[in-house]
């Protein structure tokens, strides 16, 4: 129910965003190298859940760009193409918390343009958010007899997204921010 409600005030929000042709193309680039980086894993949850060579670094440069309306609309289309690219469904619920959500929330990030480790670390707490209660109500499940199905998901969660996290705040800090996004149409 929550999740419904924050994709519908997603996308009230992004329809009072304009859209440029140059937009467009920023976010369809993005997504193509959100795509191909996440094929590059280096570790792979059993299920679900992965760490990758900064994934989430084109999402994240989408939201510093364009901020958190268009940065939660390509996390939206990146959780639809990550359904067809890695699925591991067991509820229809369990879906928008584990596909569209975590990814719209990496958004965020562009909610602090000016302190990109504060966005990055808002957007992944947000984002790990979303898989923990997804976890905690989905997952129950699978957590070892006697274990807390809370800790069980916050401990499965944090084993890769942490690592995804340094991975991306590692790759922002060597990359030329300010050239890249004034290569995108420059800073707003």
């Amino acid at each position: 129910m929550l999740g419904t409600f924050v994709l519908i005030l997603g996308g009230l929000y992004t329809k009072h965003i304009k859209m440029s042709t140059r937009t467009l193309i920023d976010i369809a680039l993005m997504l193509a190298l959100t795509i191909v980086l996440h094929q590059i894993r280096l570790f792979h949850m059993p299920q679900g859940g992965s760490v990758t060579l900064g994934a989430m670094v084109p999402l994240l440069l989408l939201s510093y760009r364009y901020g958190p309306g268009i940065g939660a609309l390509a996390g939206f289309l990146y959780g639809l193409i990550n359904i067809i690219q890695d699925p591991f469904i067991v509820h229809p619920v369990q879906v928008l918390f584990d596909y569209p959500l975590p990814y719209m929330a990496m958004g965020l990030a562009g909610l602090w343009r000016e302190h990109i480790y504060r966005g990055t670390a808002l957007a992944f707490l947000a984002r790990f958010c979303c898989h923990l209660i997804s976890g905690v109500v989905f997952f129950a499940s699978y957590a070892p007899a006697g274990m807390s199905p809370f800790v069980y998901s916050f401990v499965f969660n944090a084993s890769y997204l942490i690592p995804e996290f340094l991975i991306c705040c590692i790759i922002l800090r060597l990359l030329p921010i300010k050239r890249l996004l004034a290569a995108m149409g420059g800073q707003r």
